[in-house]
């Protein structure tokens, strides 16, 4: 029974119940899609570098550059770019870079921003809820003039706190998801720039002379 009446005091959120869980439905499938986007596309980006330099200090260009074309993610593509420009000097190397960057870049902070927006018009919208209900308080009240009671209003109040709990909680929730995507979009973006300056750095040294280790990765 208490179960029951708890879920009644969560649907008193009235009319604004839907579009705050229609919010919710879109932060979470935002929220899943780019988790999973971003997943996929972060790779051991040290021992990549590592591999990729052996390969580059031995004269196995074309090898490094398949070992780019079967890796996933923005990483190995920004490293491939500046590969294709090897032969024609250090400024077309890093314009190569930051063209591919200027591309790559968007395409992991898309729907990002979103989850965000909905963190900010959450509360906005829980506070509309809880202004229309205590309006309807407010008239139920000045109709029944001294009669009124407190039973008469009761559900109004209780639509009032539920639009302002649930929006509260859904706001701090995509808040935290916000975030965290933003944490992870800025780490892949600073491991492109490391490793397009790796890269650049691979293919400007000199070939190791017979029996000297080739260049290592940075970290």
């Amino acid at each position: 029974m208490q179960t029951v009446e708890d879920f009644s005091v969560f649907r008193a959120a009235g009319p604004f119940l839907v579009p705050l869980l229609l919010l919710s439905v879109v932060a979470l499938v935002f929220f899943l899609e780019r988790f999973y986007f971003l997943h996929r596309r972060q790779i051991r980006t040290g021992e990549f570098l590592s591999g990729l330099g052996n390969l580059l200090a031995r004269g196995r260009h074309i090898e490094a550059l398949t070992v780019c074309e079967e890796a996933p993610g923005p990483v190995p593509r920004v490293v491939k770019a500046v590969l294709q420009q090897r032969d024609s000097g250090r400024e077309a190397m890093r314009a190569a870079a930051e063209g591919v960057a200027i591309l790559e870049v968007p395409a992991l902070e898309r729907r990002v921003g979103a989850i965000g927006v909905i963190a900010g018009i959450a509360p906005l919208t829980g506070l509309a809820g809880t202004v229309f209900a205590l309006c309807r308080a407010f008239f139920r009240m000045r109709s029944q003039g001294h009669y009124a009671t407190a039973d008469a209003f009761s559900a109004d109040i209780a639509a009032a706190l539920a639009s302002t709990a649930i929006a509260l909680v859904l706001a701090i929730l995509a808040s935290l998801g916000h975030h965290f995507l933003v944490a992870r979009v800025h780490a892949i973006a600073n491991e492109i720039e490391w490793a397009a300056h790796d890269a650049m750095e691979f293919c400007s040294a000199p070939p190791p002379a017979a029996g000297e280790a080739p260049p290592a990765a940075r970290r």
